[in-house]
This record gives structure tokens, C-alpha cells and sequence, in this order.
């Protein structure tokens, strides 16, 4: 999949807490301070993990593709994928010497899903950045909200279950960055689908989401799109424009997605693909049922 540069998307925004948001770090150790910090940085500022924004926006997908035909996107703790990971030792074995069919082995038993987020045997195409906050929308603090476990016999206060946790104030910004390299239209089509669901505050974050925690909304800034098309020419002059240009610019190369009809483009190949592989399950169930 990637022993040759063939396209690229650069995603950037600014992702919003709508509510208060938790990122644990873990139960303290300090004799002082609150009970349940929330993940910081180096400098002590509030902090995103890529890997949070990544999870939860695979997590929702995941679910839409399972309403669609479970072997879209498999439980990795299930039957199916042990059966699968024995076949994946198999596979090395069998290519050992042979980088490209061991790939394309691989690809064969791959669930949708894990074609663009990773899996065990096959990389990642989306790559997110940990998130960053924005330091004129945060004030140097951090709230402290208390919690209580509550003895379900008595229905009050359980004896020594107090305790505090810090949130993220709302209406703090996170710099949002992502990159998604050698895609298929199909995958980057599915990607828009989470990212929308992200702009529509549908995906919350981190805990306390039963209580109105997490809620947060991503406004997307820029996608710039590259598409090289095998076409060495294009790739170089890419490459020069790259050297000569400023992080972050758009170059000449690049396709600006806004002004394009690409994230239509990429939806109704997701939708082909998934009507495609939908009929292709239920003609293999009929034949094994008949």
C-alpha cells in the first residue's frame, strides 16, 4: 500500500469543546491537586491525544458499517479474527519473499474499516496529530467538578466515594491536524462520513459523556488534496514546490476539496462499495445456506 506515493489529503481545523471535556490522565498520586487530572502537555497546558480523536471517530463508523453487514467491521476480540490471525502466520510464511501478494493476502481478509484506520497486519492511512489547545481561548485554568458514588441501598452518598475531577472549560480550541495518505476513493469517502459526524457534534469525547461532558465540534479549515495519478512528472514538480514553500501553503499541485465536488465524489464511491459488498455477503450466505 505504500511502497509507492501515489496521493495525499492535509486536513486542518479547529476542533471546539461545546461542553466541558475529560480526558483522564489517571488517578493522581499528589497528596494534593485533584483526584482525576485531565491529560496535559509538557508546559502543563490541556491536551487532545490524537489517538482519543482517531478512536472515537473509528468507533462511530464502525457502527454504521456493522448496521450494514457485520463483516464490514469485525470485533477484533471475536472467533473470526483468531481464525484470522492464524491466517495472517500462514500468510507470512507463504510470501515471505514476496512484499507485494503478501500485501495483497492481507488486504483480502481485512475488514473495511481497518483499511483506512490500521489493523494488526496492515498500517494506517489516517494519521491525526495530538490536538493542541489554542492559547487565546484558554485561560491558564482548569475547572474542578466533584463526583460521588452513590450506595445504591441507601440512595445517598456511599461512605468515602467522594472525590474530584478537573474538565477542560467549553469554549476552548484545539488545533485539529490529519493527513491521509494513498487512499482509495471509497476510504476517503467513508473518512468524510466521521468527520462529519465530528462538524455535527455527533461524536463526544473522553468521559462523562452520560453526564453532558464531551461534546465538542470540529469546523474544518482547509483540505488540500494531491493526486499524482502514477504520473512521475506531477510528483516532481510536486516535490519542488514542496521544498520552496512555507508549511502549511497551498501549492500549486494541490486541489482545494471546498471547491471541488471531491467529498461527493468520494461519499458515492463509499456507497457503491458498501452496496457492492453488501450483495456480495448475501450471495455467498445463499450459496452456503442452499
Amino acid at each position: 500500500m505504500f511502497e509507492i506515493f501515489k496521493n495525499r489529503l492535509e486536513i486542518t481545523g479547529t476542533l471546539w469543546t461545546v461542553t466541558a471535556l475529560r480526558i483522564s490522565a489517571g488517578r493522581s498520586t499528589e497528596p494534593i491537586g485533584s483526584d482525576l487530572p485531565v491529560i496535559k502537555d509538557a508546559l502543563g497546558r490541556p491536551l487532545i491525544p490524537g489517538s482519543s480523536f482517531k478512536g472515537a471517530l473509528r468507533s462511530r463508523l464502525e457502527s454504521f458499517l456493522r448496521g450494514i453487514d457485520s463483516s464490514l467491521a469485525e470485533d477484533p476480540a471475536n472467533f473470526i479474527s483468531i481464525e484470522r490471525n492464524k491466517l495472517v502466520q500462514t500468510y507470512k510464511e507463504r510470501y515471505q519473499n514476496d512484499d507485494i501478494a503478501l500485501t495483497q493476502a492481507f488486504l483480502k481478509i481485512t475488514d473495511a474499516v481497518s483499511h483506512l484506520f490500521g489493523s494488526p497486519w496492515i498500517a494506517s492511512k489516517f494519521q491525526v496529530r495530538d490536538l493542541i489547545v489554542v492559547s487565546n481561548t484558554w485561560f491558564g485554568q482548569y475547572q474542578e467538578r466533584d463526583g460521588v458514588a452513590i450506595d445504591r441501598d441507601t440512595e445517598t452518598a456511599a461512605d468515602g466515594k467522594l472525590y474530584d475531577f478537573q474538565v477542560v472549560p467549553a469554549a476552548t480550541q484545539f488545533e485539529f491536524k490529519a493527513v491521509v495518505e494513498n487512499a482509495e476513493p471509497w476510504e476517503l469517502g467513508l473518512l468524510m462520513i466521521g468527520l462529519h459526524q465530528f462538524e455535527t457534534e455527533q461524536i463526544p469525547l473522553g468521559g462523562g459523556r452520560s453526564r453532558g461532558l464531551g461534546v465538542v465540534k470540529l469546523e474544518i479549515d482547509k483540505m488540500y488534496w494531491l493526486d499524482v495519478n502514477n504520473d512521475p512528472e506531477k510528483l516532481l514538480t510536486y516535490l519542488q514546490e514542496l521544498v520552496n514553500s512555507n508549511p502549511g501553503e497551498k501549492l500549486p499541485s494541490h486541489q482545494d476539496v471546498k471547491e471541488l465536488t471531491l467529498k461527493e465524489d468520494w461519499t458515492n464511491s463509499l456507497i457503491n462499495y458498501l452496496r457492492e459488498n453488501k450483495a456480495k455477503t448475501h450471495t455467498t450466505e445463499a450459496t452456503q445456506n442452499s
